[in-house]
């Protein structure tokens, strides 16, 4: 693979600007109690927090979709929220995103809250974090109402995400009518795993699980370094690509062509790993969207990861951050 060079960057976020991804998944709200502590509560031996800002943040599918669009591409997100004020807080947050470059297409239902993760924290550590939640599958009237957004978003798309965490949007049908609907469109798809639907994904373009996910499916440790395991993983699992991500480790990604890409981190520092993933979940489709190659898009989402990691809370990366990564240093990343 060419190295991918800060002309090669361009090209990729200029082409960026063109397309259209459509990201299928749990939404999520992030919401950050920040405060100090300087006693103990008489109560219980547990600090008490003195909070003094409270903000928002946009997490899981809809994390995905606010990178998808700092990266100047448009994006058609779908999933599920509740008729409450944190769904409200999510629609307001898309609504803001660079001038309505988020299409939200959501299915409701009274009596299903919007996830919502509430961390207090102090002093940028966390204290605990509390969440608001359902995590059984979407009733059968949502799902065909779903099917039936995501029929008419793929058809238009230029890339499909698939972001899976557990909470009930990504049932088997849901999954099965998104791939066939990339499929059929000739687009590229990217999931995003997790446990309770991981064999599910039979087609899709990439496949992305973290080494623990992995090895729970496999029921084995991970080997990264051996080509005939990942090649093994990737056929079982039917994907195209297999993108393994490592954590400071970095990534490897396995190809059909057989072949298999070791991808070293390049974190400075880790201040905070919330969202890293959906970061490179959305510069990768992103990527494959203007034409890259996977080689490519894995490249340069994991330099992505390593800017995000560097940042407290759920977080996007722009594309004059990833500039000012790549250009001072040397003229290849």
């Amino acid at each position: 693979m060419e190295r991918l060079t800060p002309e090669r960057l361009e090209e990729i976020l200029e082409r960026a600007r063109g397309v259209r991804v459509a990201v299928v998944g749990d939404l999520m709200l992030d919401v950050y109690l920040e405060g100090n502590v300087t006693r103990i509560s008489p109560e219980a031996p547990v600090p008490v927090v003195q909070v003094t800002e409270e903000r928002v943040a946009l997490g899981g599918a809809a994390n995905v979709a606010a990178n998808v669009v700092t990266l100047g591409a448009a994006c058609d997100l779908l999933g599920s929220l509740g008729r409450d004020e944190a769904g409200t807080r999510v629609r307001e947050a898309l609504a803001a995103l660079d001038g309505g470059a988020v299409r939200a297409r959501m299915v409701e239902r009274p009596d299903r809250p919007t996830t919502t993760k509430t961390r207090v924290m102090a002093r940028n550590h966390q204290v605990v974090r509390f969440d608001r939640e359902r995590e059984d599958d979407l009733p059968d009237d949502c799902v065909d109402e779903l099917c039936a957004l995501i029929r008419e978003s793929v058809a238009g798309a230029d890339a499909l995400v698939l972001e899976d965490y557990d909470k009930g949007v990504l049932v088997p049908s849901v999954i099965r009518t998104a791939l066939d609907a990339a499929a059929e469109a000739g687009i590229p798809s990217v999931v995003d795993p997790k446990f309770r639907h991981f064999w599910d994904y039979a087609g899709a373009t990439v496949f992305k699980p973290n080494a623990l996910e992995l090895s729970t499916a496999m029921g084995m440790r991970i080997r990264p370094g051996d080509d005939d395991w990942l090649e093994e993983a990737r056929r079982r699992l039917g994907c195209c690509h297999l993108l393994v991500t490592l954590g400071e480790e970095g990534m490897v990604l396995r190809c059909e062509t057989g072949e298999s890409l070791r991808v070293p981190t390049v974190a400075r520092e880790v201040f905070d790993v919330s969202g890293a993933g959906d970061t490179v979940t959305a510069f990768l489709a992103v990527a494959l969207a203007t034409g890259a190659l996977v080689e490519e898009a894995a490249v340069l989402a994991n330099f992505a990861a390593g800017i995000e990691v560097g940042k407290p809370g759920v977080a996007v990366v722009t594309p004059a951050e990833l500039r000012e990564r790549l250009h001072p240093s040397t003229s290849t990343l």
